[in-house]
């Protein structure tokens, strides 16, 4: 029995190196939730939609409508929580001072196999089973482009060491940076707060660029 590991398959897109690289990343499908607010509060949106998006990844997986659609393959590995971040009225950048200002789509990669109906079903399906609301979430087609990325080692707070080694690759190299209303900051989290310290958390950190 083979199980399709997405971190496994597409390293390029989930395990990249500690210094700075430019990339192409394809279209993918995601289950997604839009909201607001500081990511730490154990009571706000942030942390709600992570229980709702594993919640659906699962029931999805689970479904005989997923079963052996990936060819060569049993099953496959749940991909990583991923996270779109902004806030009103600041382009660019993100302030980690005024986390209350934060806005994000918090987001599961699905198989391409999966389908907008499919999600819909899935989210029916979940609400019965597991008394919950699950109406916020989405199914989300999204074509992420020319990026510049980097993995980033240590806690969140630190990010802004790893943007600045980014900014600078991106500029030496031709680039400019194009976070838009439509283009995002990017992280993808592959490391469970909960189970290792700070220090060795693992994010992959991702912004749009374009050539100049």
């Amino acid at each position: 029995m083979m199980t399709f590991d997405y971190k496994k398959e597409y390293k390029a897109f989930y395990m990249p190196k500690t210094v700075p690289s430019i990339i192409e990343i394809p279209s993918m499908n995601y289950i997604a939730i839009r909201g607001k607010g500081d990511p730490n509060d154990e009571d706000g949106e942030y942390k709600k939609s992570i229980g709702l998006l594993y919640g659906l990844a699962y029931t999805i997986k689970m479904s005989y409508k997923t079963d052996h659609q990936i060819e060569g393959y049993f099953s496959y590995v749940v991909p990583p929580l991923e996270g779109f971040w902004w806030q009103e009225g600041i382009q660019g950048s993100i302030d980690y001072q005024h986390k209350e200002q934060m806005c994000f789509i918090s987001m599961i990669r699905v198989p391409d196999f999966v389908t907008r109906e499919d999600v819909l079903w899935a989210i029916e399906q979940a609400t019965k089973k597991k008394k919950q609301d699950f109406s916020k979430i989405e199914f989300l087609h999204y074509d992420e482009g020319l990026c510049v990325q980097c993995m980033h080692i240590g806690p969140y707070d630190d990010e802004p060491k790893t943007i600045a080694s980014m900014n600078k690759y991106m500029e030496e190299n031709g680039y400019a940076l194009d976070i838009t209303e439509n283009r995002f900051h990017h992280e993808i989290y592959l490391s469970d707060p909960r189970k290792c310290s700070p220090d060795t958390l693992k994010t992959v950190v991702r912004h749009p660029v374009k050539k100049l």
